[in-house]
């Protein structure tokens, strides 16, 4: 059980682990344990998460998320089996915090008299660094 917040907890029937064998370092104990984790957790069909926190979920994961809604994360960072499950699972509680910020919405803005001068003379002034290209005629 991973426990998120104080309403959300993630049951362990909503995870699948599966383990292979990590690459990189390890010696001749590489090519005999299955250290990798990689942790599949059941996103879309969770009934522990909100509508929203799933599509903000869905949006942070990226590639991550395939196309039935379970959301993939792998960990090969250690030599230890053990370690590399406790990292995969605070990675997917730390995904799903993310997830529970909603974003600040935008209020809208509208420029001020000011700003609205200064863009006029920058364009004006532009203008007539850009007129200044022309072709010189030889009568002036």
């Amino acid at each position: 059980m991973i426990r998120i917040n104080d309403d959300i907890t993630i049951q362990d029937w909503e995870l699948s682990e599966s383990f292979m064998r990590a690459s990189g370092p390890g010696g001749q104990n590489v090519n005999k344990v299955s250290s990798a984790v990689e942790l599949r957790f059941e996103a879309a069909t969770s009934p522990a998460l909100p509508a929203p926190v799933k599509n903000r979920l869905k949006r942070l994961a990226g590639r991550r998320w395939t196309l039935e809604g379970a959301l993939i994360l792998q960990c090969d960072e250690t030599r230890s089996q053990a370690r590399n499950r406790d990292l995969v699972r605070e990675r997917l509680a730390d995904l799903i915090r993310k997830a529970l910020v909603a974003p600040k919405r935008r209020i809208a803005t509208r420029p001020t008299l000011g700003s609205k001068k200064r863009r006029l003379k920058a364009k004006k002034v532009r203008g007539d660094v850009k007129s200044m290209r022309g072709r010189v005629d030889p009568d002036d």
